[in-house]
Order: structure tokens, then C-alpha cells, then sequence
């Protein structure tokens, strides 16, 4: 006889009696609440985190106050350029005697941050007279 024909039976698997803490709808209460929840966590999760984004967007944000940020082409797509102080001054005032194309794309920087050209200083190239 082939044991496909006279399949075991299996005993009644009924849960006990004690499984349950209450009546079946409050199963679907638990779930419900609990989706409320996870949703009220996310949002508040997701309102912060635009917060923190809008009121403290980072040091690199902007050139301001003797501080220059340039997003230039690199070899990877992008690079950030950043440097404050001596360094910023230095690199503002080679970008004013160049006419190479990271040196043009760091004027504007250069001078939100209140770095702008030394008065003797011209482009490369360029003709005084």
C-alpha cells in the first residue's frame, strides 16, 4: 500500500484554551495601534530630520566670513573645496592672478566670502595699461 492513499491524520491543533488575552478583535486593536504608531514615529522621524537639515545645514554650506565653499568637477562627478583663514586668503588671491577654470569658478566664492582682488592683481592674460 502506497502511504500516499492513507495519509496520517493529524491530532486537532486547536491553540488551549488559555492562548488568547481577550476576544479576537483585540488582536486587530494591537495591530492597528501599533501601525498608528510606527506611522507617528516616522513622521516625527522625517519632520526632524527636514528641521535639522533647514536650521543647521553644516559648516560647508555657504562661503561666508572669511570662509570659501566651491563645488568644483573632479574625476569622481564633484569635489568641495573648503578652507577658512590664511588658506582661504591664499587661494582667493591665486584664483584672482589665474584664468584656469577652477580659479574662474572660485571668484564668486571668493567674494561672497569677502575675499575679493587685491587691487594690483589681474588675470593672466589679460591686458593693463
Amino acid at each position: 500500500m502506497s502511504p500516499m492513499r492513507y495519509p496520517a491524520q493529524l491530532p486537532d491543533m486547536a491553540p488551549p484554551a488559555d492562548a488568547g488575552d481577550g476576544p479576537p478583535a483585540w488582536g486587530r486593536r494591537r495591530r492597528r495601534r501599533a501601525a498608528v504608531i510606527t506611522v507617528v514615529i516616522a513622521v516625527v522621524l522625517v519632520a526632524g530630520s527636514v528641521w535639522w537639515a533647514v536650521a543647521a545645514p553644516g559648516t560647508y554650506g555657504r562661503s561666508h566670513a572669511g570662509c570659501v565653499t566651491a563645488s568644483v568637477p573632479s574625476t569622481t562627478g564633484g569635489g568641495l573645496i573648503h578652507a577658512c583663514g590664511d588658506k582661504a586668503k591664499s587661494l582667493c588671491r591665486v584664483s584672482f592672478t589665474r584664468a584656469d577654470r577652477l580659479s574662474i569658478t572660485l571668484r564668486p566664492q571668493c567674494r561672497a566670502a569677502g575675499l575679493g582682488p587685491v587691487a594690483n592683481s589681474a588675470p593672466a592674460g589679460s591686458a593693463t595699461g
